[in-house]
């Protein structure tokens, strides 16, 4: 499939809750897993969108359709002077896979994160989703921890 020409992704604001909640009902429901309904997530990304310790990276198409999202949470830690980002979520529609909207997804997640202080991102990712783990391979994220030789069980990347 073709790279989509740089889509637009953009932050989400309240008013895309149930946009939100939508794609992250999508993401279960693909993949099985229990989930709320599309409407109570969004009436709970109503609230967290608000805060500031709360990010939603939304990706859209030309016509301002909803694509993909990534969500993320900061939160302080003893261990440097900035938060740790984790993304929570990151997904992209079925049909548009492979062209380059998770791409987009993830540096803007990064660039939001790292503008904000962040001195790391955290990804949590199932150990048979290999093609999952090889992306974020490809963009620099490790299960190794610097200065060690085991894995770790969630994805790290060093952004200070």
């Amino acid at each position: 499939m073709a790279p989509v020409s740089s889509p637009l992704v953009r932050l989400a604001t309240p008013a895309d809750a149930f946009v939100v909640g939508g794609l992250l009902f999508d993401f279960n429901t693909e993949f099985e897993t229990a989930t709320p309904s599309a409407a109570d997530f969004g009436d709970r990304f109503t609230t967290l969108l608000a805060r500031p310790d709360v990010l939603v990276v939304l990706a859209e198409d030309p016509a301002g359709e909803a694509t993909g999202f990534g969500y993320l949470t900061l939160r302080p830690t003893p261990y440097g002077d900035g938060p740790l980002a984790q993304l929570e979520e990151l997904y992209v529609l079925p049909d548009l896979r492979d062209r380059g909207i998770g791409t987009a997804l993830l540096t803007r997640a990064l660039a939001e994160v790292e503008s904000r202080g962040a001195i790391e991102m955290l990804i949590n990712v199932d150990e048979v989703d290999v093609d999952t783990r090889r992306f974020y391979e490809r963009h620099g994220f490790t299960n190794i921890e610097p200065g060690q030789d085991y894995r770790m069980l969630c994805y790290l990347r060093e952004l200070a």
